[in-house]
């Protein structure tokens, strides 16, 4: 009999994939995790019944979490992903030259499955030299760390479960106090078109603690409703500015190939649609 794993993450609607095969599915400490095959996306991991990636769309996430803070920074050394246990955030940062990057996931599970049935992911960036993998809560992390951060990623689930706590005023100052002087966040902000609260929220949240807060979009066709949001907070409040041409320099020197981020949409990110700059303006809950 046809399995559908459906995902109802908005109120009225949801789709739905095809579970050609269930390669694992548990329950684990923290969240309902399952894996399975679909002949059009490839591999496919829900976590709680939400969608967190698949093989075919996540370079898109990927790489514009990932590339777009550091190429603004233009002279990140020191990366901190929160979260992002399967992998892929860590593989696009550790492209980069002369990265040192600390990864936090809270769900030792979400690793080991992810490297058993998403390797290309990851592609052995847990195993990477530069690589300082730690086993814990997020929260936490920020809280009592005595380093400093060029970048901060928060690669995080939606605002429920376990992931909740991400998307709070505490943790955002928290990850500022981090920051180095010109450093910068970026965090998983949702689907605006659906989740209109998260930018409302994300907005008066954050923006006390930084000289410049703001988002940036991608499209990945996954993540249903068109544009996702990503969060974006600096001490430098220029960062987001920076020239297409000074990033193509950077880019063309670190010498690797990228199947969405170009300099070009990197620029062109920022230009955020009425409909989710008005959302800035709103209420927080």
């Amino acid at each position: 009999m046809t399995r559908w794993v459906s995902e109802s993450l908005y109120e009225g609607c949801h789709q739905s994939f095809r579970a050609d095969k269930i390669l694992y599915e548990e329950k684990t400490e923290h969240q309902e995790l399952i894996i399975f095959e679909n002949d059009y996306m490839g591999r496919m991991m829900t976590l709680d019944g939400i969608v967190q990636t698949t093989d075919r769309d996540e370079f898109m996430y990927h790489e514009m979490i990932s590339h777009v803070p550091i190429f603004a920074h233009g002279d990140a050394k020191n990366v901190l992903i929160i979260g992002g246990g399967d992998g892929g955030v860590l593989r696009e940062v550790l492209r980069h030259k002369n990265i040192q990057c600390t990864i936090v996931e809270i769900d030792a599970s979400v690793i080991d499955m992810s490297k058993e049935f998403f390797p290309n992911h990851s592609k052995g960036a847990f195993e990477h030299p530069n690589c300082n993998l730690v086993i814990g809560d997020g929260l936490k992390f920020v809280k009592e760390t005595k380093d400093r951060f060029d970048v901060i990623i928060v690669d995080s689930t939606d605002p429920i479960g376990p992931g909740q706590v991400l998307f709070t005023a505490d943790f955002y100052q928290d990850c500022s106090n981090i920051l180095s002087d010109k450093g910068i966040l970026v965090t998983q902000n949702g689907v605006p078109f659906y989740q209109a609260d998260e930018v409302t929220n994300t907005y008066i949240r954050m923006s006390p603690y930084f000289d410049y807060m703001s988002f940036y979009v991608v499209a990945v066709p996954t993540y249903v409703g068109g544009f996702m949001t990503l969060a974006w907070a600096s001490h430098n409040p220029d960062a987001h500015k920076r020239d297409v041409i000074d990033i193509r320099k950077d880019y063309e020197a670190e010498g690797f190939k990228t199947k969405y981020y170009t300099p070009e949409i990197h620029v062109a990110s920022f230009a955020l649609p009425p409909y989710i700059t008005e959302l800035m303006q709103g209420r927080d809950e």
